[in-house]
């Protein structure tokens, strides 16, 4: 059971100010998807090396994952403004301690503040909205998690416009602190106002199955969706789309400045434009899914990009690279935003925060292998080409999975969109 933050005799809060405030939060824990236009800076203030910055990314990205694993649990236990306020207290001081670290040259301090302090905060961020919103609209459920999670993308793209500016006028360690500081006071505000909805809460004239994304079969806790084979599935599923998308996230800006010759500066846009994308993409593709269903999506998501990652390495042309970067990142983006639906219409709402929880996981793992292959790739061959062309396999693989699914038939449900 969905845990209730605010006394019945409180309001009802409205359902619009909370989704702005979980798009607030998304768009505040997003700029860790900036990560790749500090790693030069870095490297040049200190003297580390590539691998050693990229650790910092692969760390907060894992600990994501695992943070939200449990943050899931915590949402539906104890309370989601408890755990959104956690998060911002945690991600929020480890940025500032990035600041420190970037001030005396402690990289043992930047990949404990940023990388595991502030990663655990982010994860314990980022499902908090997703899960407390999908239960407020349940009538728009793939629509509300594209929305809510598009934040994510548009937070790295606003940083990676304006980090690249701020370090040249303030200095990277300023940089950091100014970040830390507005992301303490931001999120704790937006904090304040995740709460769940009342037991048994749906909107005004809307009735479960009501329109093209209908409700679960039969809703099922965590042991249950262990047991069936769709889990693993979309586990898998969500694996194969991250590592693909953020081992390209991960080194975007060097990529753009070496194969492409860009500026530090203009390959900041680069990332702007691919992290716009990325959020946009999070709300175009789970507005698809509400009409055409998760499988599809899936499906489209994971075979288009694969054409693009073999021609990348290959590409010269600027505009190319960068429509081509765009589109993956698109991809990447809807994936995030159309599996909460995905659990949600698999397995049911209830316990949605506990199962997507552990989705995400794969988050996290995928967070490992994607830059440590691209760091190892380029380390051993001096591109990154080969990385492009395993996870374009990898690709091919997910569209395989994702044909395979169908829904779980606990009860007798209304037709959709998704059923295989």
């Amino acid at each position: 059971m969905a845990g209730s933050d605010s006394p019945q005799q409180e309001a009802m809060p409205r359902r619009e100010v909370i989704a702005a405030a979980g798009v607030m939060m998304q768009t505040l824990l997003g700029t860790v998807y900036a990560w790749s236009v500090f790693k030069k800076p870095l490297m040049a203030a200190h003297g580390w090396t590539s691998g050693q910055v990229g650790l910092t990314f692969t760390l907060v990205i894992f600990c994501i994952g695992a943070a939200a694993a449990l943050g899931g649990r915590f949402v539906d236990r104890t309370g989601a403004r408890r755990v959104a306020a956690l998060a911002a207290a945690m991600f929020g001081v480890g940025t500032l301690l990035a600041g420190v670290a970037a001030h005396w040259g402690l990289l043992w301090l930047l990949w404990l503040g940023y990388g595991i302090i502030g990663g655990l905060g982010n994860g314990l961020g980022y499902v908090t909205p997703v899960a407390v919103l999908v239960r407020w609209f349940p009538d728009k459920r793939g629509f509300i998690t594209g929305l809510t999670v598009m934040g994510f993308g548009l937070g790295a793209a606003i940083t990676g416009q304006i980090a690249p500016v701020l370090i040249e006028s303030i200095g990277l360690s300023a940089t950091f602190f100014l970040m830390g500081a507005v992301v303490t006071v931001l999120l704790s505000l937006a904090a304040t106002r995740m709460t769940n909805p009342p037991a048994g809460w749906q909107p005004s004239g809307w009735q479960p199955g009501d329109g093209k994304a209908a409700e679960a079969a039969q809703p099922c806790d965590l042991r249950g969706a262990l047991g069936m084979y769709q889990f693993y599935l979309l586990w898998g599923t969500l694996f194969i789309n991250v590592t693909a998308g953020i081992a390209l996230i991960s080194n975007l800006s060097p990529m753009a400045q070496s194969q492409i010759g860009f500026t530090p500066v203009a390959a900041g846009t680069v990332v702007f434009a691919a992290s716009l994308c990325n959020g946009l993409g999070r709300i175009f593709w789970s507005w698809i899914s509400d009409r055409i269903g998760r499988k599809r999506v899936f499906l489209l998501i994971l075979g288009t990009q694969v054409p693009l990652l073999l021609l990348l390495p290959g590409v010269t042309s600027p505009v190319a690279f960068v429509a081509i970067c765009c589109y993956i990142l698109l991809c990447y983006g809807g994936g995030f935003s159309t599996m909460p639906a995905f659990v949600a219409d698999t397995f049911g709402a209830q316990c949605l925060g506990d199962i997507y929880g552990k989705v995400l996981l794969a988050w996290g793992a995928a967070g490992v292998v994607g830059p440590l292959l691209m760091e190892y790739v380029q380390r051993q061959s001096g591109s990154f080409a080969s990385a492009l062309y395993i996870a374009a396999g990898l690709l091919l693989v997910g569209f395989g999975l994702v044909c395979t699914y169908r829904r779980p038939q606990l009860a007798v449900v209304p037709v959709t969109t998704d059923a295989g």
